[in-house]
């Protein structure tokens, strides 16, 4: 269970930014000065996952320019203070290698990750929701912690973290048996359940170190509510045969796909990075 690539599902239309993402992917929303796909990208490399499968849709070719040489800017500002905005990207696109498909039809994350298994193969892989952003400026990003559990315990790893009561509704919820203090043996998930039918107060985030097996799960899974394809089900039947760890992380995450969780984070980065770095 070691992965050496990372998959992205970037295909969504990121209706709660509208009209921003009218014409911009949601991923490349800017956090300060870097787009919201960077952080994972980053994130992703620093636990080995240097082999990055992007899932994308129409409209979205700002993500695969992003990651390439931009020839006419960075002449522009070549031997300028303004090249040292570039070191970052560039250290990521010269430690890593891009592929992308697309996702025809918007028909749910669990289709979005069939649809890359043609990058990932039948092998473990990362899978990171962009718009989940987790830092950890002290220590092990959330993958890097993840890639060691996986490894540890030869097993499907999920992030989880805890949430207010009056929030379990928005998330799918995990129970099962403990583990140690930041581990838990999944049983089964609920997706999104009413507050007084949680079985718990542990949410499911964009954060996942999956086996190959997930693919069997998926295929097999039905289509629900608007003919979506649910990560949850395939995830839940993998829980049921035993072979599903969620994982207490270390670090913070910044829900951004919402606009409040957005500013959040911009604000926590410009106050904890960027006025640092000044």
């Amino acid at each position: 269970m070691i992965a050496e690539k990372c998959m992205f599902p970037a295909a969504g239309y990121g209706t709660r930014f509208l009209p921003a993402t009218k014409s911009m992917p949601k991923e490349m929303l800017p956090i300060v000065n870097r787009p919201l796909i960077e952080f994972g990208v980053e994130e992703a490399s620093a636990a080995g996952m240097n082999e990055i499968c992007i899932v994308t849709g129409r409209g979205k070719r700002a993500i695969e320019d992003h990651f390439d040489v931009n020839y006419e800017l960075e002449h522009e500002i070549a031997g300028s203070s303004k090249e040292q905005f570039l070191a970052q990207i560039r250290q990521l696109t010269s430690d890593c290698t891009f592929s992308f498909t697309r996702q025809r039809t918007m028909s749910g994350l669990g289709d979005a990750v069939l649809t890359g298994r043609t990058l990932v193969g039948d092998e473990p892989f990362g899978l990171i929701l962009a718009d989940d952003l987790c830092l950890n400026l002290a220590g092990q990003g959330v993958m890097q912690q993840m890639q060691a559990v996986a490894t540890q315990h030869d097993c499907s790893v999920i992030a989880v973290m805890d949430v207010p009561p009056d929030q379990v509704s928005k998330y799918g919820i995990v129970v099962g048996e403990q583990v140690d203090d930041d581990l838990l043996k999944v049983s089964a998930m609920v997706e999104k359940p009413p507050v007084d039918e949680a079985p718990s107060t542990l949410a499911v985030i964009g954060r996942y170190l999956l086996s190959p097996e997930i693919f069997t799960h998926l295929q097999a899974t039905k289509p629900g509510a608007g003919g979506e394809i649910q990560l949850t089900d395939a995830l839940n039947a993998l829980a049921q045969s035993g072979k599903l760890l969620a994982y207490r992380f270390a670090g913070l995450r910044f829900d951004c796909g919402s606009i409040d969780g957005f500013v959040e984070a911009t604000q926590y980065y410009y106050e904890n990075v960027v006025s640092n770095d000044g």
